[in-house]
């Protein structure tokens, strides 16, 4: 699933410790979101898009494939 996390957490002028701070995560649990290698439970991606203002489908872009 690909997601802007990356993208709007540099436009905040912040580090991915900072964000992880913001929504009680680690740095690492931000990296591998910002690197598609882990997709957030519904409760971390709703914190997330509440975060940035947006909503869960416009931080996160569901794409037709395999669940994993």
């Amino acid at each position: 699933m690909k997601n802007k996390v990356k993208q709007l957490r540099e436009q905040f002028g912040l580090t991915q410790a900072q964000l992880g701070q913001k929504v009680n995560v680690s740095r690492q649990a931000i990296n591998a979101i910002e690197k598609n290698k882990f997709d957030p439970s519904i409760w971390l991606a709703y914190d997330l898009a509440k975060f940035f203002n947006m909503t869960i489908e416009e931080l996160f872009e569901f794409e037709e494939s395999e669940r994993k």
